[in-house]
């Protein structure tokens, strides 16, 4: 299954989504993300995602191609303007969405910007721990019916 997180710029929840979808993903799972525009990586989604113990800062703030929507079997919107913006999909590519609120617009101190991030990051894994235990679960689904 190959899954790609689709983020306006691909810099904060995008990038955190994939960076634990390939940490927690295993075999026969592939993750990609991309924005519909290309924003570059926040400092602070690397940050937290350090603290985690998930180093994501050799990810790629990329800008969404055709080759990428046509690569994809599931797309994942994590926030509204993506999932308004999405691109007419393949035939049989199949989009979920993720109302994830947007930790770069948080405002006060160092320390409360930073704690939005760890919530969002902490979100995200949730999320995407189930997605992973649902897509296995379908595969075995599968796997049983064709057997």
């Amino acid at each position: 299954m190959r899954v790609l997180f689709l983020c306006t710029g691909n810099s904060c929840r995008s990038q955190m989504a994939e960076g634990w979808a390939r940490a927690l993903g295993g075999d026969g799972l592939e993750f990609r993300s991309a924005g519909i525009e290309a924003h570059g990586k926040n400092p602070r989604a690397l940050h937290v995602m350090q603290e985690a113990g998930l180093d994501i800062s050799g990810q790629e703030s990329t800008r969404l191609t055709d080759d990428m929507l046509a690569w994809a079997e599931l797309v994942v919107t994590v926030c509204g303007h993506a999932d308004e913006h999405c691109p007419v999909l393949p035939p049989g590519t199949h989009k979920e969405h993720w109302p994830l609120n947007d930790p770069a617009k948080a405002t006060g101190s160092d320390a409360e910007v930073t704690t939005v991030f760890r919530a969002s990051r902490d979100e995200i894994r949730q999320r995407v721990e189930n997605l992973i235990a649902r897509l296995k679960s379908e595969r075995v689904e599968s796997e049983a019916s064709r057997a």
